[in-house]
């Protein structure tokens, strides 16, 4: 079956992506408002911009009903967040931040999440989440402002947490990390099923 975009729903085309575009790593992005309240969101359009220097790309996908999530307004408002990678035993806890709290009510609190105060940044972690990034804004591009538009935020990586338990000869162990991924609809993925392809190397005939 063949699709052109230009004659479908928004709604079909989320729906194209996020069903074959997968797994997809999620970005547990805690920040606080700036009347101090602390918010925490996982999202699923998330990957590595640069490794020299250090920074994050996370995408929007803007809501029907506003213009931006409440992680995206914080971020303009005070240039903070960590990005707490999510391990199989914080699934629940992650997927509980999922629910559409108002602004007001910080989801650390709703769900019972232990925060791990900012080194480098004015925003709390995950305390529990084994890798945390701590990051600063450093650009906002808007791809489209319309209701399932995206929105990406590129994100200064400025403090890197590690903990010791996933840690393997000084490197992160993928089996310790235990990783979880985003698959469609409700769907999530573990990552302990793993196998390994030597990269080739081209030799001219």
């Amino acid at each position: 079956m063949e699709f052109n975009p230009a004659t479908l729903d928004a709604n079909t085309v989320y729906r194209l992506m996020v069903h074959s575009i997968l797994p997809r790593p999620i970005a547990w992005i805690s920040t606080v408002n700036a009347d101090g309240v602390a918010n925490l969101a996982p999202y699923s359009f998330f990957t590595v911009a640069s490794c020299n220097p250090p920074v994050l790309s996370v995408t929007q996908v803007n809501p029907r009903d506003r213009l931006a999530k409440d992680t995206l307004t914080n971020l303009k408002a005070t240039g903070a967040c960590v990005v707490n990678i999510v391990s199989a035993a914080l699934a629940e806890q992650m997927n509980a931040t999922c629910a559409d709290y108002p602004p007001g009510v910080s989801e650390f609190t709703a769900v019972g999440i232990a925060r791990a105060p900012g080194v480098a940044v004015a925003a709390d972690g995950v305390a529990e989440a084994p890798v945390r990034f701590e990051c600063r804004l450093r650009q906002i591009i808007e791809i489209s402002p319309e209701p399932s538009g995206g929105t990406m935020m590129l994100l200064d990586v400025v403090h890197i947490h590690v903990a010791d338990s996933v840690l393997a000869n000084g490197v992160i162990d993928p089996q310790l990390l235990d990783a979880v991924g985003k698959m469609g609809g409700n769907g999530y993925t573990h990552t302990r099923e793993r196998f390994d392809l030597a990269r080739p190397v081209y030799r001219p005939d």
